[in-house]
């Protein structure tokens, strides 16, 4: 069950490695989905550090944003079986881009309107102590995961299931089965959730005035029309959105590639972000706020602006250079070339790194499965 916050006045604020073999997709071979709802952890993102402007040092906003915001309360429905707080500072972020089939979603994306929904991109943000870096790692859709038994926020009981897709989690029971499940495989706690809805992405890229993207090789794709020659563009809402959710026109076509394409696009997004401008120009600043607030989702920690204007104030010093942002070691599977299997002695490097609020080391990354997309996009000089 979801619930907005109501308005307030808002106020100025800146093991072992799992061999190949031993997890197997289970069914049929499916030939892979065009080009489909991956844009959104980049919104999501934005909602940390545009939403309230507190990353730009604007923080000029009105009270009705507050009533655009939608929370939900996940630590109620998780209870307290689940990894203890970290006690130094940092902070852990699980960001979700969800697509409901319905209205402004399916018009963009295709699917039925029936109102049910996926979670298609996960990110784990890692913010370290002094909140001056982040580790940022993005968990394959198609991961075959053994799925925890969790209670969604309605307090309907899910039952656990072993090699499933990772984001199956989010379709049997929402947001806080998916956070239920990042903290079961990774040993992390979630301090905070953000979900951004697929259609606000592209009008919050529009209301942004676009994002300066360099193209090392040509992009095209017909899936996600995409055609974009080598150099250097400025792309509107469309055009990003096309950007993040291509799969077929670059690298190995996996979904792996496309995380590296989010990825990098994300980066330009907060480079750009700097240099806005918004405090200057009062309706610019009104749409993206109004746009952004619209877009999210969060736990009810963050469920008030004042409350997101405090969070993404705490984001403001990192910028692309404290950004290191990699893919959850996996390796693909030999059974069905449209799933992944996890890389579980590399996968503890990167979980346990991040518990003890440390870099994650290069090593836990080399020879994992990447996508072939790496160095594709690139911020504009």
């Amino acid at each position: 069950m979801s619930a907005q916050s109501t308005p307030e006045p808002a106020i100025p604020g800146p093991g072992e490695s799992r061999t190949a073999g031993s997890r197997r997709g289970k069914g049929r071979r499916r030939k892979p989905r065009a080009g489909r709802r991956k844009a959104l952890l980049v919104a999501a993102w934005s909602a940390a550090g545009i939403v309230v402007l507190g990353g730009t040092g604007a923080g000029v906003l009105y009270f009705k944003l507050n009533g655009n915001l939608t929370s939900l309360d996940i630590d109620q429905a998780l209870g307290t079986d689940r990894p203890d707080k970290a006690d130094d500072g940092s902070q852990n972020i699980l960001v979700l881009g969800s697509d409901t089939r319905s209205g402004g979603n399916q018009d963009l994306g295709g699917g039925t309107d029936d109102g049910t929904a996926r979670s298609d991109t996960a990110m784990v943000v890692h913010v370290h102590k002094g909140h001056k870096k982040a580790s940022v790692v993005s968990i394959p859709r198609d991961t075959l995961i053994d799925r925890p038994e969790c209670t969604d926020t309605d307090g309907a009981e899910h039952p656990a299931a072993d090699d499933v897709m990772f984001n199956s989690a989010y379709s049997t029971g929402g947001a806080a089965c998916a956070v239920k499940t990042v903290e079961s495989l990774s040993g992390l706690r979630m301090d905070h959730y953000l979900e951004v809805d697929f259609s606000g992405f592209q009008k919050l890229i529009d209301d942004l005035g676009g994002v300066d993207i360099t193209t090392t090789e040509a992009i095209k794709d017909p899936d996600s029309h995409l055609d974009l020659p080598a150099g250097t563009h400025t792309l509107d809402g469309e055009q990003a959105l096309g950007l993040v959710r291509t799969r077929h026109g670059v690298g190995d076509g996996s979904d792996l590639g496309r995380i590296q394409l989010q990825q990098a696009f994300v980066k330009a997004l907060v480079e750009q972000v700097k240099d806005i401008g918004l405090l200057g120009n009062p309706k610019k600043l009104y749409d993206v706020a109004d746009t952004a607030t619209r877009t999210v989702t969060t736990d009810s920690g963050l469920g008030s602006v004042n409350s997101l204007m405090s969070f993404a104030g705490g984001l403001k010093n990192i910028g692309p250079a404290g950004l290191d942002m990699v893919t959850m070691p996996v390796v693909y599977d030999p059974a069905d070339p449209n799933r992944v299997l996890l890389e579980e002695a590399k996968a503890e490097q990167v979980w346990t790194a991040l518990k003890q609020d440390r870099a994650i080391p290069a090593n836990a990354t080399e020879g994992t499965a990447a996508g072939g997309a790496g160095g594709v996009v690139n911020a504009s000089e």
